[in-house]
């Protein structure tokens, strides 16, 4: 799974419209945006992520790990639910948008990790490569591949926070009950608002 920085651009630039049409019009129909990226009908998994700008403080993350529909429409319907569905936030508005950055993560199919030991866990993750996937009963949680460089997390603070996201207790991914899953993903994210694309990762 490869796009270039034309084709990443091309996803931040179609989210953000989708954001900025669903906030200014009464009866958005993502068709309006859809047909910009009509070229991309694989089903990667995609997830739209909202940050203010200049402080990269989280504002909306949603998306899609194994989307229904092809990336075109799953693409649209992430980055509305980053604006006005993420539970964590109250629904971004018109006005504060204009001061928010729009990041797109592409993502590859999820492998569950092999082994449930400790040491086992930890020598299939690499840090700045592999998201991670927790699933243990009814809880579950993901992490984008960039959240432990942006935070200087171990492998270990990395999936322990995992375990806190999904509500459960710190350690639980040690007890080797739980489902884990690693995935690479492909972001692109705006420098600024509006502003030039940048590849934030290279596979």
């Amino acid at each position: 799974m490869q796009y270039s920085i034309e084709q990443g651009s091309k996803l931040v630039k179609a989210a953000r419209n989708s954001i900025e049409l669903y906030l200014t019009i009464n009866n958005f129909d993502r068709k309006m945006t859809e047909r910009t990226i009509i070229e991309h009908d694989n089903n990667n998994g995609v997830f739209v992520t909202i940050e203010h700008y200049p402080t990269r403080t989280l504002r909306g993350c949603m998306g899609f790990v194994e989307p229904k529909e092809r990336l075109s429409k799953a693409l649209i319907d992430a980055a509305i639910a980053a604006a006005a569905e993420d539970s964590r936030f109250v629904p971004v508005s018109h006005m504060e948008f204009e001061h928010m950055v729009v990041e797109v993560s592409i993502l590859d199919k999820p492998k569950l990790i092999a082994g449930s030991t400790e040491t086992a866990i930890k020598n299939n993750i690499k840090i700045g490569r592999d998201g991670l996937i927790l699933k243990y009963g009814y809880h579950e949680a993901i992490l984008l591949p960039n959240v432990p460089l942006e935070n200087n997390w171990t492998k270990e603070k990395y999936l322990d926070n995992l375990c806190i996201k999904a509500g459960l207790k710190e350690h639980i991914w040690k007890t080797g009950q739980a489902r884990l899953y690693t995935f690479t993903a492909h972001i692109f994210r705006e420098k600024e608002p509006r502003g030039e694309v940048e590849e934030v990762n290279k596979l």
